[in-house]
């Protein structure tokens, strides 16, 4: 009875152990490869997995999260023999287990090296004012490149960013005074425009103010000759009215005549600046005479209107 008693203990427990043994939890995230006599057989999804014990192992256990990859800093020659210190971070994932698991061996510095080599290849290929004003452009050509590369791996390249590209220092100095040059070189061309745009305005504008006081002195020019040949007209039909008079007999009418020119005589001397008194060398009968001629002629005028 002893033995038969130690028999089914022995075999509960070897029940128990071919249990254990034949259920594998895989957590999120990971995969694990199936193998059964060193031979791939099946993938393991996350969540409880059986499996027959001894005879299948887990082969590979691989992690299909998003992994980020730091790519060392190195130095690229550029196509104008330029030397720069580049680095990068390149993410991928893992889409198929077991080519990750068994197509490549250590995939992680595989992918390490490939992204150095086609950092080197495509950054060799540029001037080095390429490099440093196209890093968007070779990041989005390294994932091309990078993404075909891993895919017999079972790997997806999400993303390759450019971390840094590092000039050498005398290379750094030169492009800060190449760049000082360019900024005094627009604002010496600023200036100058400046300068021209000042002189063109101010020109146009002598020539509006000389244009605009040409027109002025026409204009005045135009109505002085119009006041004079008015002044004309108005003396020609007085003396035409006088010359009627005197041929008409009438003495009042060469008074009038005289006297208005007396008056004339005696108010521009008298409005002269420099005369402070004035002489009259002129007989003072004939100028009185002359004004009572005009009187004379008024009068007989008023009489002759009524």
């Amino acid at each position: 009875m002893e033995g038969i008693a130690v028999f089914i203990l022995v075999l509960v427990i070897l029940v128990v152990i071919l249990v254990v043994l034949g259920v594998r939890t895989v957590p999120q995230g990971q995969a694990y490869t199936l193998e059964r006599f060193g031979r791939y057989t099946r993938t393991l999804s996350p969540g409880l997995n059986f499996l027959f014990p001894v005879i299948d192992q887990i082969g590979r256990k691989m992690n299909t999260q998003e992994v980020v990859l730091d790519i060392p800093s190195q130095k690229i020659i550029t196509l104008d023999n330029a030397i720069v210190t580049a680095d990068a971070v390149a993410f991928y994932q893992v889409i198929n287990a077991a080519q990750a698991a068994y197509e490549v061996q250590n995939l992680t510095s595989a992918i390490i090296n490939l992204v150095i080599t086609n950092i080197r290849s495509k950054m060799g290929s540029m001037n080095l004012d390429d490099v440093l004003s196209k890093r968007n452009e070779i990041n989005d050509q390294l994932l091309v490149i990078m993404d075909q590369a891993t895919q017999p791996w079972g790997v997806k390249v999400t993303r390759i960013e450019l971390k840094d590209i590092a000039p050498p220092e005398d290379m750094v100095i030169a492009m800060g005074r190449q760049m000082k040059a360019e900024r005094e070189k627009r604002a010496v061309i600023l200036e100058a425009e400046g300068v021209r745009e000042a002189s063109i305005k101010r020109a146009e504008g002598e020539k509006q103010a000389a244009i605009l006081e040409a027109e002025g002195r026409r204009e005045a020019a135009f109505r002085d000759a119009e006041a004079r040949e008015r002044s004309a007209q108005a003396e020609a039909r007085a003396t035409a009215m006088v010359s009627d008079a005197i041929a008409s007999g009438g003495t009042q009418a060469i008074n009038y005549f005289l006297g208005q020119k007396y008056i004339e005589a005696l108010t521009a001397i008298g409005v002269a600046p420099n005369n402070k008194v004035t002489f009259l060398p002129l007989e003072a009968t004939g100028i009185m005479g002359a004004i009572s001629g005009i009187a004379d002629l008024t009068k007989h005028s008023g009489s002759g209107h009524t």
